[in-house]
């Protein structure tokens, strides 16, 4: 069975770091990603790996700011996130695809997790 736990949220002041981390269990994946939802808006789109960095893709809104990298070994994803800002605040969600590419799209993905909250204060 295919899990996917996220952990590392808090909150955190604007200017502030934190690292996300997804463990995942049940088999490994050659795409793994980021998205987020904030209150009221759609889930959207932070970042995607294939293949511990051979293939990233960010969205604008976080390029520069965010890391996303893998530990292939303890099979689990990262999201390194520097220079927070209060639009930054949402509930952070780890997801996998079976198969390979990194895509904006919600629907390429196949697995989720339950999400972890992130809160930037101004």
């Amino acid at each position: 069975q295919v899990q996917l736990v996220e952990s590392g949220g808090g909150l955190v002041q604007a200017g502030g770091s934190l690292r996300l981390s997804c463990a995942a269990s049940g088999r490994t994946f050659s795409t793994m990603a980021w998205f987020r939802q904030a209150p009221g808006k759609e889930r959207e789109f932070v970042a995607a790996d294939n293949w511990s960095g051979g293939n990233t893709l960010y969205a604008d809104s976080v390029k520069g700011r965010f890391t996303i990298s893998r530990d292939n070994g303890k099979n689990t994803l990262y999201l390194q996130m520097n220079s927070l800002k209060p639009e930054d605040t949402a509930v952070y969600y780890c997801t996998a695809r079976r198969g390979s590419g990194v895509f904006l799209a919600i629907a390429m993905y196949d697995y989720w997790g339950q999400g972890t909250q992130v809160t930037v204060s101004s």
